[in-house]
């Protein structure tokens, strides 16, 4: 089989600084895709600063900039490094949760919740680049989904969270409140006694869940809190009160939802469903948008790509604001009146595109390692690529295998790189995986069977740390270099192998890919392509080498 699958999308990018000439351009939905959720964006300027969960990998919390809203480069990350912060003996879907970034005075500010051991912690930098200072844990803040809202009218600034029900009594299940104390920019500690702002959510009496992801704003004299409603999945909403005064009371708008998908038909074409975690910003033409996650599911509420980073348009109306109440679907396109500024050296993350990643230098900034950093256990050279040291940690343990990952970022993708490895026992393994959790994931690799080399494909068993082999078949003993390839469509996965980088010959086709979605996994993330080398438990000196991974991704309601 020739090398034909987007034959366009395969030749690597090359990008520009170019500053249009038209002040027409379009926003085009998602803004950030594949497994970018939970975003948090920040107006510095004319400058904007997103950062989305990571969870259990490392480095955590990918800091983007863009100019646009629409077009965005990572910049860096805020947990770059093991002395802040690891996540060895986390599942993946743990760590961190929801954070939320802001400024004042020339410091940015970073909140976030490490779900099972640091509670809620701040950092901060003079640079969004970073370096980021260490996590400072804020132990009174008991809850998730921490954001800290600078109130210029009086300088001072408030830390505002979802947290329990009230004395700890929930009346049902996920009753929450969203609490606020104030707090101290410069020594990074509370101020004074918490305060309840809302139970359970816009009416207590329909018993609404998982009020969360709150921010606060001030407009006209008002002051705004708006919040997530409905838990993050096909309920999902945005709900906005206000006051005059900071502190309450908050009187919901009773045009609430002002976000949600969750009322449209189910069976609709190119669905974008589960909508809500949302954040204001006033866009580059003084209008305001709304930046939020959602996701695109195949079939139902079946989805791979994780939770995404979409954008909308937002209008006020007698002083209330409004994104997509539900009638209407989100669109995958919004023309604004302002001009396109694309950066410099950025990967692209919106629409369909194609790029090689080469390691003869620094590894992209957007490149996740399992729990943690461990700069010995890989190197980097123009002549072998990425080299990986076998490890005798698995994906299926909570440990910090030799496993570098990129994001799948679309549902119809291929992943393809080239591999040159000699196993030495038939517990060495190298190859590259298509991955939702330790339990949930195939495995296209180079191995040993009967002393002879083999390539091999396998599937997790989720009950238990094992592998079941779906396929096997010999590889040529002259064959030095073998190429490896996984393709997405939508609902199914299919595995290739090349070993002259022309011809590829299929392995296997069509497995399930409903096995790597959220749904069937349970869990927050989305699915990561993955280089990836092990010895299964066994002590081993011997390496692995990757000369590129190639990404490609073509979904249809993303063509223009």
């Amino acid at each position: 089989m020739k090398n034909r699958l987007f034959p366009a999308l395969f030749a690597t990018l090359s990008l520009v600084m170019n500053f249009s000439t038209s002040a027409q351009t379009t926003l085009v939905n998602p803004i950030l895709t594949g497994f970018y959720p939970d975003p948090s964006i920040v107006k510095v300027g004319p400058d904007y600063y997103l950062v989305n969960s990571t969870f259990s990998y490392f480095p955590g919390l990918p800091i983007m900039h863009s100019k646009d809203l629409k077009n965005w480069k990572q910049i860096g990350n805020v947990i770059d490094h093991p002395e802040q912060m690891d996540f060895m003996g986390e599942r993946l879907t743990r760590g961190l949760f929801a954070p939320g970034i802001s400024y004042n005075k020339g410091t940015f500010y970073v909140t976030c919740t490490d779900i099972d051991h640091d509670g809620n912690f701040v950092v901060t930098a003079k640079n969004p680049a970073g370096p980021w200072s260490n996590p400072v844990k804020i132990p009174q803040v008991r809850g998730i989904d921490p954001s800290i809202y600078f109130d210029e009218s009086t300088d001072k600034a408030y830390i505002i969270y979802n947290s329990e029900a009230p004395d700890r009594k929930p009346l049902y299940s996920g009753h929450r409140t969203i609490r606020m104390y104030e707090f101290d920019p410069v020594n990074l500690k509370v101020v004074g006694e918490e305060k309840q702002l809302v139970n359970g959510g816009v009416d207590l009496s329909k018993k609404p869940v998982w009020i969360e992801g709150p921010h606060i704003l001030k407009r006209n004299g008002w002051y705004y809190l708006y919040a997530a409603e409905g838990g993050t999945s096909v309920n999902h909403s945005e709900v906005v009160l206000r006051s005059k005064d900071v502190w309450g009371p908050y009187v919901p708008f009773e045009g609430n939802p002002i976000l949600t998908q969750r009322e449209l038909p189910a069976d609709r074409k190119n669905a974008i469903t589960s909508a809500g975690h949302a954040q204001f910003v006033e866009g580059p033409d003084g209008k305001w948008y709304s930046i939020f996650l959602a996701v695109r599911p195949y079939e139902g509420d079946y989805y791979n790509t994780g939770r995404e980073t979409f954008i909308a348009p937002l209008t006020w109306k007698d002083d209330w604001p409004m994104i997509e109440h539900g009638e209407k679907a989100i669109s995958y396109n919004y023309p604004v009146n302002y001009k396109e500024i694309k950066q410099k050296g950025a990967l692209p993350q919106s629409g369909n595109f194609a790029y090689t990643m080469t390691f003869d230098k620094a590894l992209d900034p957007a490149l996740l390692f399992m729990r943690t950093h461990d700069k010995d256990s890989y190197s980097l050279s123009k002549k072998d690529g990425l080299t990986l040291k076998l490890k005798p940690e698995t994906i299926m343990e909570m440990g910090n295998p030799s496993f570098i990952g990129k994001r799948q970022q679309h549902l119809n993708s291929i992943a393809e790189t080239e591999l040159t490895f000699t196993p030495k026992s038939d517990k060495e393994k190298a190859g590259l995986v298509i991955l939702q959790d330790e339990s949930h994931f195939y495995f296209l690799c180079k191995a040993k069977a009967q002393d002879k080399d083999v390539l091999q494909l396998y599937q997790s068993k989720p009950q238990s740390k094992e592998l079941e082999l779906l396929t096997e078949v010999p590889l040529n003993a002259k064959a030095g270099k073998v190429g490896l390839r996984i393709a997405s469509q939508g609902d199914t996965y299919s595995f290739y192998t090349s070993t002259d980088a022309e011809n590829w010959s299929l392995l296997k086709d069509k497995v399930d890919g409903k096995f790597l979605s959220t749904k069937v996994s349970g869990g927050f993330i989305g699915c990561v392509y993955g280089l990836y080398a092990t010895s299964s438990g066994e002590a081993t000196t011997n390496l692995a080498s990757f000369q590129f991974l190639k990404y490609a991704g073509d979904d249809p309601m993303l063509r223009r």
